[in-house]
């Protein structure tokens, strides 16, 4: 009498379904988790480098405005009759909260064509404008005026040198007081008649982008000719 063998079962089974959707909603909660901490740290490199730019802008325009207020200069090399007069050099700076500005005679200018009938001198002004194209924005202008005229305060070429500032702050101290002031003149009488200022301090306030706090850029220069150029003249 023969008895039958029960039959072996399979071991091995595919995934069901539902397995499957698991699975795949798993990859994708990780691939999101990925991509996220991928994202926020390329977002953090981008602010970085805006940061790094922006400080940059800031320190440059801080020592080209350095450099070029110790090159201001007063001359009185004119013409006896004054008729002949064509320009005039002077140093007037104005004050205007949050943003001030100041017009000089410099040895600023930069000759860029060779063998050009130029001279270092020059007239230089920094003030602060409204951006035409965005609202709300304020940049820092550099006007450079070649040759020097006989208004100070107009005139030449204009240039952005720091865009997006809060504050444009300049004071100046008085070698004859010892005080320090918020403007500075040197065509009034009644002001500080041909005489430039011992130490200017200057601050740039950069605004910040929006969740980040504003940078500031201070600084303070010592003017190493403070009367007027006279050599050759008789006294």
């Amino acid at each position: 009498m023969s008895t039958a063998r029960p039959t072996r079962r399979s071991t091995q089974r595919g995934m069901t379904l539902l397995e499957l959707l698991v699975s795949l909603a798993i990859l994708a909660m990780m691939s999101l988790l990925i991509y996220g901490a991928f994202d926020s740290m390329n977002r953090g490199i981008k602010g970085e480098e805006v940061r790094s730019e922006r400080g940059r802008e800031g320190r440059d325009g801080l020592l080209r405005i350095s450099r070029e207020l110790t090159s201001a200069f007063l001359s009185m090399h004119n013409p006896t009759a004054i008729a002949l007069i064509t320009r005039q050099t002077a140093f007037i700076g104005q004050h205007s909260s949050p943003f001030d500005r100041v017009d000089f005679a410099a040895f600023a200018h930069r000759r860029i064509v060779k063998n050009s009938r130029e001279s270092d001198q020059c007239e230089v002004g920094y003030s602060v404008v409204a951006d035409p194209d965005v609202s709300d924005k304020m940049d820092l202008i550099r006007r450079e005026q070649i040759p020097i005229d006989q208004d100070p305060k107009r005139g030449g070429v204009v240039n952005v040198l720091v865009e997006n500032i809060e504050l444009f702050s300049l004071k100046y101290l008085d070698a004859a007081t010892g005080i320090w002031s918020d403007t500075w003149d040197t065509t009034l009488v009644n002001a500080q008649y041909n005489r430039l200022p011992l130490e200017i301090k200057i601050a740039i306030t950069l605004k910040g982008r929006p969740g980040l706090e504003s940078t500031t850029f201070t600084t303070k220069i010592m003017m190493p000719m403070l009367t007027p150029l006279s050599f050759g003249i008789p006294r």
